[in-house]
């Protein structure tokens, strides 16, 4: 019987493969075509089970667009911690605007519709909000935190300018970028290199 607790012990991860289901169903028709409907269809559960797991489209959209965020949060910090140097800390960067594992077509489809859907949602702006307060205390791990807070503007903004575009990115030109802001930390406000800044 669906919409029960017998369900949990036999299927322990279908609230997360709902979520999934969520995001692959905005990213495919958009926040506003999105139905209860076709997320179950989607994750291959009874309907009923989204109303089990979630307190109606608003909640499930809310822990989707967390998952979303979640998800890339950890992304971003896996690809700037290992680095052991300033120029790798740069090359991290450079790679979270260039390459294909961050901010794929997928994502920042998700990314506009959760920015929009964000406009008018207080609970998701938070959820936004929160990420980019994530991802500046990742760069941190090796910038001060004006040019971390330069630097998350390249890596978000860039990207979403590269899925309008026909032409790949410059990656030579991204590294110049990226280089320039880094050098320019002493001129910035709370700039200089304390602690164990690069």
């Amino acid at each position: 019987m669906s919409g029960t607790r017998r369900e949990i012990p036999n299927d322990p991860g279908r609230r997360h493969r709902i979520l999934d289901a969520a995001l692959d169903v905005i990213a495919e028709a958009g926040v506003h075509r999105t139905t209860h409907r076709r997320i179950a269809a989607r994750a291959g559960v009874p309907l009923g089970s989204l109303t089990y797991y979630f307190d109606g489209m608003e909640d499930l959209l809310e822990q989707a667009f967390a998952r979303l965020a979640d998800t890339m949060s950890q992304l971003y910090r896996s690809t700037l911690q290992d680095a052991g140097s300033k120029a790798e800390a740069e090359a991290a960067v450079v790679e979270l605007i260039c390459g294909p594992a961050y901010a794929t077509d997928r994502d920042l489809t998700l990314v506009f519709e959760m920015y929009a859907y964000a406009n008018h949602h207080a609970p998701v702006a938070a959820i936004t909000g929160s990420w980019l307060a994530r991802s500046r205390d990742s760069l941190e791990l090796h910038f001060t935190p004006s040019v971390a807070r330069a630097l998350d503007a390249l890596i978000e903004g860039w990207p979403m300018h590269r899925r309008f575009e026909t032409a790949p990115l410059d990656r030579r030109l991204v590294a110049g970028v990226v280089h320039a802001v880094v050098e320019a930390a002493p001129a910035l406000p709370g700039g200089g290199q304390p602690g164990g800044h690069l």
